[in-house]
């Protein structure tokens, strides 16, 4: 095979998916854990953790909601790993007056991100005055929240938090799940500069490329899973 078919290949199968597949691992309700959901759910939240502590590691500028952690941090003395629970358990409180139903997954992933946000921090060296592996550790990073994003959501046991959020205000306000989000991440994104969280480049880089990174890994998912059939 040529160097064109075999590109060809590459791209049929990193094909971005426009749904959410539905995949063997995809469970009945969001309360309903087996081993096999239980597994996958855990390396996808585990994955997204790893890989927003990439993006705090590379020094040039964290995803929206990580820079309101950090500023937190900073300003509070707690771990990055602590203030991004406490972000997460505030932001859930919102849910209660939104009527939000939450699952497994939801309460899982304000547990388990946290922590391996905080293994990453602890065990990955920090990148400064290094360009080049500075937007390595970046776009790794990207590309791990992608993977543990595709791999959560398709579990079906509940939105995140933060998601959560937004579809409620799109629900309860009509306004564009886009827009919402947009709107929150912005505020989120201010405040978290103000306390002293990290903005840059790679956070430019991760508004850029993160719907990319999900859509490309949800649609790797579909193929795996189907052959998994």
């Amino acid at each position: 095979m040529n160097l064109r078919g075999v590109g060809e290949k590459i791209t049929h199968f990193l094909k971005p998916a426009r749904t959410i597949p539905i995949t063997p691992w995809t469970a009945k309700n969001r309360w309903a854990l087996t081993p096999r959901i239980g597994v996958v759910l855990f390396l996808g939240l585990a994955l997204f953790g790893l890989g927003e502590s990439l993006l705090i590691q590379s020094t040039i500028g964290n995803s929206p909601w990580v820079v309101l952690a950090e500023g937190l941090s900073l300003q509070t003395g707690l771990t990055i790993g602590e203030s991004t629970a406490l972000v997460s358990i505030c932001v859930f409180a919102l849910w209660w007056p939104l009527r939000e139903k939450p699952g497994l997954g939801t309460l899982s992933n304000i547990v388990v991100i946290a922590v391996f946000i905080q293994i990453g921090v602890d065990h990955v060296p920090e990148v400064r005055d290094f360009l080049f592996l500075q937007i390595l550790y970046v776009l790794i990073g990207i590309g791990l929240v992608g993977a543990g994003s595709a791999l959560y959501i398709t579990c079906g046991m509940g939105p995140g938090p933060r998601d959560g959020l937004m579809t409620s205000i799109h629900r309860h306000t009509g306004i564009r799940i886009s827009r919402a989000r947009l709107s929150v991440e912005l505020t989120v994104l201010i405040i978290g500069k103000l306390l002293g969280g990290s903005l840059g480049i790679g956070t430019a880089m991760f508004a850029l490329f993160i719907g990319n990174s999900i859509a490309t890994n949800l649609g790797l998912v579909s193929k795996i899973s189907n052959r998994l059939r």
